[in-house]
């Protein structure tokens, strides 16, 4: 959002977000510093090769650890890689450079993800004449489980569900992450009747073994939330919870709303008191929460909260 960035504004923004926000929170600072020491330009394919640079050390690191058997240090490696990778695409793929380190980074996440507990399982659901690939991490006990699926915005790919779906797992939730219509790897893109991606990821987690059909719930961040508050609604016999962190409803696609976000620095959070009201008013009991912080309000007891309360719900 907002007018386009000078490069000095882009690395300030880059310094303040290392270790904190967006694929940036997993960033080291030396590593962070190498980057943008040879960031000359704005050159899309200039930022894929220097996060790919740094990167390659870490993922040549992760390969002699694994080749060694010390898996969770490979895994640790492997992670890293995949962060700076990640970064390499961000927030787009849209050159041939960002699309490598796309690439890259569903690789090196997928290598890293062998050695989660549960293991990550990379499954490509059918949709119509396409596939969605879906990350499932389920514990391999025989039992049958809750399950939440999980996925970000506009700029978040089903990868960056990572800390969100360990979470989930340490509450004893399976999570299944993937990639919202429009974005990373869907194969469809955003439209009125593209709920259909998420209809037919409940459809595949209904007739696995490992999973409770009558104990699904989906997590929604960011732009993610207009989603998880349509499916609350389009399935509501199958969703046992549903969250919208920080998603917009009505207001947000409304021309007023659009024409003043143009060029605003933020979200116009100014809107997210009326859109809760808005959602509270219809549809089945509900509860909401309001954090300080701005969008999807980041504060230490955000995340923890959304965690109890679907716990709860799927219990």
């Amino acid at each position: 959002m907002g007018r386009i960035k000078d490069l000095h504004e882009i690395k300030t923004l880059i310094r303040e977000r290392t270790g904190k926000r967006n694929v940036f929170r997993h960033a080291k600072r030396e590593d962070v510093e190498s980057v943008l020491a040879n960031l000359t330009s704005k050159d899309p394919e200039l930022w894929a090769r220097e996060w790919s640079r740094v990167a390659k050390p870490y993922e040549e690191q992760g390969a002699k650890l694994e080749q060694a058997g010390k898996l969770t240090a490979a895994r640790e490696a492997y992670l890293q890689a995949y962060a700076y990778y990640a970064a390499g695409r961000y927030p787009t793929p849209h050159t041939p450079g960002k699309m490598a380190s796309f690439r890259k980074s569903l690789e090196l996440y997928e290598r890293a993800g062998k050695f989660f507990d549960p293991p990550l399982e990379r499954v490509n659901v059918p949709l119509g004449d396409k596939t969605t690939p879906i990350y499932v991490r389920v514990p391999k006990d025989g039992l049958k489980h809750s399950i939440v699926i999980n996925f970000g915005g506009i700029d978040s790919f089903k990868a960056e569900s990572y800390e969100y779906d360990e979470a989930l797992q340490r509450a004893g939730m399976a999570s299944c992450s993937l990639d919202m219509p429009g974005v990373g790897e869907a194969p469809i893109k955003a439209s009125p009747t593209a709920d259909a991606l998420f209809s037919a990821v409940i459809d595949y987690l209904e007739k696995r073994p490992d999973v409770d059909p009558k104990r699904i719930g989906i997590l929604g961040r960011s732009f993610g939330g207009y989603w998880a508050a349509k499916m609350a609604y389009v399935e509501a016999e199958r969703l046992r919870a549903s969250v919208v962190w920080g998603g917009g409803v009505h207001y947000f696609f409304q021309e007023d709303w659009l024409r003043e976000s143009t060029n605003a620095d933020s979200y116009l959070m100014d809107h997210d008191i009326a859109r809760c009201r808005l959602l509270l008013e219809y549809g089945a009991p509900k509860s909401a929460r309001v954090f300080p912080g701005g969008h999807m309000g980041q504060t230490p007891q955000t995340f923890p909260t959304i965690v109890t309360w679907l716990k709860h719900e799927l219990t």
